[in-house]
């Protein structure tokens, strides 16, 4: 399979997306073979190389492969992991890995058959919804059937993290703002850091800089992978490495993310999260088997959650597709803002929208009491409002205490991985059709959930060390490497 450039960063018109063909420095460690001297090397109609001996012989070449890691650890590119070869974060592997267990049951060798759990986040069923013309809940029990019927053993939603990141992402807030109100040095304003192909641009390009002013709280996907590899798997008496953690998600990125080092338990020798999925990809694989998710037999997300606990039953949710408060790319701004008001300025009713400023893309809303103006708080998507954003910041001039920030325009529901508009359709028609959807989903507050207050126990507390090394993530600057490699002439 062949996958698109995220449009992430082709959607805009800035000169700040390198390929790997124009600047790609990864070391390779090539294995000599032994041949005369003056060897022809060429290039076949398939674009393959072979080498020509002095008799006329052909030996094809090896391909060097470039995994995600590598790309992780080199300065040469930004976000460019859809132009790599990808071999662990395909529906290719991710099939190979159903087929394998499927064929493990079947000859009676169950235990030694993988836990395969899909995770699946509200954007991309909107997507395929509106593909499908289905309606957003009956999409989601359909695309749990589908996934059942081609692997997965427990299918989730993904409210229970999004709860958690919120939540994480409201504490880190006020402790940086009470820092301020105290007079102790602060770092504002603070930065989302859910979005991956952002903090990848941050970490390449921005560096040491940037980073102190990102949030550390992880991203839904990756409190998801610990949610699934340490929590459900010690509840349903698995290994983590035994556990196969699928992501179904907006954006290619998310690929990157999941093989980040700092996601790799080397003591369980595990991902937190092993596939990442795409609504694109998805929508391939309907189309290949001549399927139509609405032709799929529906079946209901699981809710493994505390089992038999008697908060499982007074959760406002089960299996529901739900939304939070604000943006569809989880509602940081709002979230936060208005926990900060009341929490920080006993301002229980404040009233605040996000208006447009220099474009759609960049929203600001602020709080005002006695006649100041005490929290003003941003959404920023798309590069060209990033790249302003931290022009600002380094010439200390950007009056913000917490920037909601994503990659791509309109934020994660036009992710780069979303499915395109059919013939004729506009994107930007296809994005407010998805916005609309969002919209009309029953609205959550993480503060409603029992269940965060039972993984927070199980944590030893909001706070505590073990929610920290958890819920929590840190980032690197990566050098840029000066080597004649990497010279453009």
């Amino acid at each position: 399979m062949t996958s698109g450039f995220s449009g992430v960063l082709q959607l805009t018109d800035l000169d700040d997306f390198i390929t790997p063909s124009q600047e790609c420095i990864k070391p390779v460690v090539v294995e000599k073979t032994p041949s005369a001297t003056g060897a022809k090397i060429k290039i076949q109609d398939d674009g393959s190389y072979v080498q020509m001996n002095d008799v006329g012989q052909a030996q094809k070449l090896q391909r060097v492969d470039i995994t995600l890691s590598d790309c992780l650890a080199c300065s040469g590119c930004i976000t460019s992991a859809e132009s790599v070869l990808i071999t662990q974060q395909s529906q290719d592997e991710m099939l190979r890995v159903f087929e394998n267990n499927k064929k493990l049951k079947e000859a009676g060798n169950a235990s030694e058959a993988k836990l395969i759990v899909v995770s699946i986040s509200v954007q991309p069923v909107l997507s395929l919804a509106a593909r499908f013309g289905l309606a957003p809940q009956d999409a989601f029990s359909k695309l749990s059937g589908y996934l059942k019927s081609i692997g997965a053993d427990i299918v989730l939603d993904m409210t229970l993290s999004e709860d958690l990141s919120l939540l994480e992402s409201e504490n880190e807030f006020l402790e940086r703002f009470r820092s301020k109100l105290d007079g102790s040095k602060a770092i504002l304003p603070m930065l989302t850091s859910s979005c991956p192909g952002w903090v990848c641009y941050a970490e390449k390009t921005h560096g040491s800089f940037i980073l102190p002013y990102i949030s550390s709280t992880k991203s839904p996907q990756q409190i998801q992978g610990t949610l699934v590899k340490q929590y459900l798997a010690n509840t349903k008496g698995y290994r983590a490495a035994q556990i196969y953690h699928v992501t179904v998600e907006p954006c290619y990125d998310k690929k990157l993310e999941a093989s980040r080092s700092d996601f790799f338990s080397q003591t369980e020798d595990s991902h937190d999260v092993d596939c990442v999925i795409t609504s694109l990809e998805l929508e391939q694989m309907l189309t290949s088997q001549n399927l139509s998710l609405a032709e799929v037999p529906p079946s209901d997300i699981d809710f493994p959650w505390l089992e038999g606990s008697s908060c499982v039953e007074q959760a406002p949710y089960r299996g529901t597709l739900v939304r939070h408060r604000g943006t569809g790319s989880g509602g940081y701004a709002d979230h936060v803002m208005a926990v900060a008001a009341q929490e920080l300025f006993q301002e229980s009713d404040a009233q605040f929208n996000f208006k447009v400023l220099r474009n759609s893309d960049f929203r600001e809303a602020i709080l005002e009491k006695d006649g100041q103006v005490v929290l003003r708080f941003a959404v920023a998507n798309g590069f060209r409002n990033i790249q302003n954003l931290v022009q600002k910041l380094k010439r200390g001039k950007c009056p913000y205490d917490f920037v909601e920030i994503m990659a791509c325009p309109s934020g994660c529901l036009n992710g780069g991985a979303q499915v395109r508009p059919q013939e004729g359709g506009l994107q930007k028609e296809l994005t407010a059709h998805l916005e609309n959807l969002y919209e009309g989903l029953a609205s959550h507050n993480p503060k409603s959930n029992p269940l965060v207050q039972e993984i927070y126990s199980w944590l030893g507390g909001a706070g505590s060390d073990k929610t920290v090394a958890n819920l929590h993530t840190s980032y690197h600057a990566v050098e840029k490497m000066n080597t004649a490699l990497n010279i453009k002439w």
